[in-house]
């Protein structure tokens, strides 16, 4: 059984995807439909030398949906890829989402570009931040964090990582007790605020307020969701999900998990680098992980 799973924020990089785009130029409609919608010229962000303008939350959101589709798009029809269930990684669950049918690409696109801003404006620059923490166990990481009212867990992304988002000045504290306690590695992550946080919670409000104008349907491919790590069908729920997710904790390891469980005994990363695959082994061990990258090779 094979599941598609999408990576989110971090994984851009200018060029991403150019090997498509220069194969077959008829995927830079996607790039066109975004234009349309939102206003921002992705493909010439995209495909520019400004790597500044790039990682900017409201451009590197819809530019990875948009790279992330056209790759979706291009392992189902030119290569005859099929998944049997989808899965994304925060921002990139939205991709899942588009995937799955549940709502369509130019929804997608309009929702997530506001969806980068609302969480740029939810936190004033410089207050809050998220570090990496490695080689340390959860409960470990908890009890250290009790001290620290503003700082929480904010992605389990595999046995031994998980990244904690908060206040600036508590993470930096929170740091130098967590190496005190035995973590192997602890890595400040360069964000422009605490996502995944309480703190953004005006941005779930505002995404919700836009949501209630959007229809969700029946996902037509199982999908796996952050908040719940669980197979979710009914749309009302995914759409809660989707919303609940810009404040509650990413529960990669336990998402991964359920697609074991579901069958899955391949996966494809679909995206330009190997961060997912990466995660995913750890989780499971001797897991069959595949990026983009060796599709194409191999294709």
């Amino acid at each position: 059984m094979l599941a598609f799973v999408f990576p989110g924020q971090g994984s851009q990089f200018l060029g991403m995807g150019k090997e498509i785009i220069e194969e077959d130029k008829g995927y830079r409609v996607y790039f066109k439909i975004a234009q349309e919608v939102i206003g921002v010229d992705l493909e010439k962000i995209v495909y520019g030398d400004d790597e500044f303008e790039l990682t900017k939350t409201e451009n590197a959101q819809p530019a990875i949906l948009t790279i992330s589709y056209i790759a979706y798009k291009y392992l189902t029809e030119k290569i005859g890829l099929k998944p049997d269930i989808v899965a994304g990684h925060s921002l990139g669950e939205w991709t899942a989402l588009v995937a799955a049918n549940v709502i369509s690409f130019e929804d997608a696109v309009a929702l997530v570009r506001n969806r980068g801003i609302y969480m740029e404006e939810a936190c004033p620059q410089g207050t809050g931040t998220m570090a990496a923490v490695i080689g340390l166990n959860e409960s470990a990481i908890l009890k250290i964090l009790e001290v620290y009212p503003d700082v929480s867990i904010a992605n389990f992304n595999s046995p031994g990582q998980v990244v904690i988002s908060g206040k600036t000045d508590q993470i930096k504290l929170a740091i130098h007790e967590l190496e005190r306690a035995g973590a192997r590695r602890i890595v400040e992550l360069n964000v422009s605020g605490p996502f995944h946080s309480k703190f953004m919670k005006p941005a779930e409000e505002r995404l919700r307020s836009d949501l209630e104008k959007v229809s969700f349907s029946q996902p037509s491919i199982p999908i796996v969701q952050n908040v719940t790590a669980k197979v979710e069908t009914d749309p009302q729920k995914i759409k809660e999900n989707i919303i609940k997710q810009i404040s509650e904790p990413v529960r990669w390891t336990d998402c991964v998990i359920t697609l074991k469980e579901y069958g899955v005994d391949k996966f494809v990363e679909v995206g330009f680098r190997n961060i997912l695959s990466n995660l995913i082994k750890r989780t499971i061990k001797g897991a069959n992980c595949e990026t983009l990258t060796g599709v194409l090779m191999v294709a």
